[in-house]
């Protein structure tokens, strides 16, 4: 399953360096696809629809930090266990109960993002 950050979140930035897909985000930043990946040209979401890797997405929270779900890995293919949830002082990265996704999965999107 991905990770998420949840309203406990104080802002205080310390796992968005930490991310190895650039898939953190402060709160009402918008995003991309590409940044922090290899892709290029388009790609498929999760929601079926194909975006431009280049394209300014909305952010998916406005006041706390956020997680891009289809950036996210759990740090498999980097690490041993998700950066992220690793460094938070208020342990507010935590798996998200709505994407629980195989390791299998979670590999293959890590080598798609970073082919």
């Amino acid at each position: 399953m991905a990770i998420i950050i949840t309203e406990e979140c104080i802002n205080c930035g310390a796992c968005e360096p930490e991310c190895p897909n650039t898939a953190i985000y402060e709160g009402g930043i918008e995003w991309t696809m590409a940044e922090g990946t290899t892709l290029k040209g388009s790609y498929k979401i999760e929601d079926g629809s194909t975006v431009d890797v280049d394209a300014k997405q909305q952010p998916v929270d406005d006041d706390i930090f956020y997680i891009v779900p289809d950036k996210c890995t759990e740090c498999m293919g980097f690490h041993e266990e998700p950066q992220c949830a690793a460094v938070c002082p208020v342990d507010c990265c935590v798996p998200d109960p709505d994407r629980e996704e195989s390791e299998e999965t979670l590999l293959a999107r890590q080598s798609v993002l970073h082919a």
